[in-house]
Parts: C-alpha cells; structure tokens; sequence
C-alpha cells in the first residue's frame, strides 16, 4: 500500500484487549436475538424445504436415468 493511502484511511486507534472486549460486549447488547418461537418455526421451514429438495432430486434424477436408458437402449 502506498502512504497516501495510509494517510486517507482513518488513523489507527490504540486499544488493548480490555478495550476490545469491552466495545465486543457493548456490540453484542445490540444485538436483536430470535425468540424461541422463531428459531423453532425457522428450524420446521428449514427441514421442510430440505426434505422437497430432496424428493425432488429423487424424481429428477429418476427420470434422467430413465430417459438414458432409453437412449442407451439399455432398458
């Protein structure tokens, strides 16, 4: 990096780990946590879509086979 760049960024504050901590702690009180009731309906969506996906593949994967077998003439 060239030390015009260095000079446009905004200088580097001092700061031990105390302080680093401190301003981590100060961040995660911000934080907006889901409730019990969202991460269960989430989790639910979740296995639901998982599940689809894989029925899914299943028959698309099912009819691939098929229709190369076809083509192969191995079926």
């Amino acid at each position: 990096m060239s030390d015009t760049a260095n000079q446009d960024s905004e200088p580097r504050r001092k700061g031990g780990p105390f302080r680093f901590f401190g301003e981590v702690r100060a961040e995660a009180r911000k934080v907006t946590w889901a409730t019990r009731q969202e991460v269960t309906v989430s989790t639910i969506m979740v296995l639901i879509f998982a599940v689809v996906a894989a029925v899914f593949f299943f028959l698309v994967d099912q009819v691939l086979r098929l229709v190369i077998g076809l083509l192969l003439g191995l079926s």
